[in-house]
């Protein structure tokens, strides 16, 4: 079973992402935070394989709380899922560790094997922010 934490801060979108991975029957949602302060605690609760990241929370963006969470787990496999493509933010977010940058428009089923795929050690960057090189 692959344990997910899912950090967004808008209800509506949290609320689906939740239910559209615990109806996968490989996939569990182990923790829910709706702002990037949330988000270490509950990694250090729960011991996520996978953490599905927005990028835009408040009280601790998604860059800073993936940067506190790589500094006490740093076997998560951090996953940044934004409705913002930026080359710029997904290279800042590969450096800071995390191995995934997807998009919010994606479809379902595609979101839900890219993070198969990273939970199994792979990435999965959405081809619109990968540098020219490896597109």
């Amino acid at each position: 079973m692959i344990r997910v934490l899912v950090a967004d801060d808008h209800d509506f979108v949290r609320a689906g992402l939740v239910e559209l991975l615990d109806s996968t029957g490989d996939m569990t949602v182990v923790a829910e935070c709706q702002d990037g302060d949330e988000v270490v605690t509950a990694a250090l609760q729960t011991a996520p394989d996978v953490v599905l990241l927005d990028l835009r929370m408040p009280r601790l963006p998604g860059l800073e709380a993936a940067r506190a969470l790589r500094a006490v787990r740093p076997e998560a496999r951090i996953v940044v899922l934004t409705g913002s493509p930026s080359r710029s933010t997904a290279g800042e977010a590969r450096e800071l560790g995390a191995v995934g940058y997807l998009l919010k428009g994606s479809p379902p089923d595609e979101l839900v094997e890219q993070l198969r795929a990273v939970a199994q050690g792979g990435t999965a960057w959405d081809r619109s922010v990968l540098p020219s090189e490896m597109a």
